[in-house]
């Protein structure tokens, strides 16, 4: 499970994500939302991904409102359903990276987010082809693709159809 957060920064709305340390497996040094695996003592996805935010860039789970779910995405080459939920704090956070999970933080302003022109189609080397043309979204020197990319996209829509 993953969570989408939204806070505040200077006055201004943003949206977290990171970048994946470098391993030996599929997602290695790939953009993602902060997120994990289940274990035992999650009593649902969403506690999930709010111990998962905790764990991995240090916001308490009592810091996120969880607004709602999104759509589930599978990922074939890790075998793995994603289960993203959209949350909000209403305070500037600061940020507290594991740093054996988490390479770098970033952070997207909302009015950057929902600009058009950050959506870009990118030649990628991947797990399934040696090179394939794949949409993405460019943020400063970062490809953001696959299924990080598709739960973009939906929460972009829904967003647009709101704002």
């Amino acid at each position: 499970a993953v969570m989408m957060l939204f806070y505040p920064k200077n006055n201004i709305t943003h949206l977290v994500l990171i970048k994946r340390t470098s391993y030996n497996g599929v997602h290695s040094s790939q953009i993602a939302f902060p997120g994990g695996k289940v274990e035992n003592d999650d009593v649902d996805f969403s506690a999930t991904a709010l111990r998962e935010t905790y764990e991995e860039i240090g916001i308490e789970p009592s810091s996120i409102e969880v607004i709602r779910s999104f759509t589930s995405v599978y990922i074939p080459p890790s075998n793995f359903m994603v289960y993203p939920f959209l949350g909000y704090s209403n305070q500037e956070l600061n940020f507290v990276e594991e740093e054996s999970e988490v390479a770098a933080m970033i952070e997207l302003s909302l009015q950057d987010f929902l600009d058009d022109t950050i959506i870009v189609n990118k030649m990628m080397a991947t797990s399934y082809s040696a090179k394939i043309s794949v949409p993405a979204f460019k943020i400063a020197d970062y490809y953001v693709w696959g299924a990080t990319a598709m739960m973009m996209s939906e929460l972009k829509e829904v967003l647009k159809s709101v704002l």
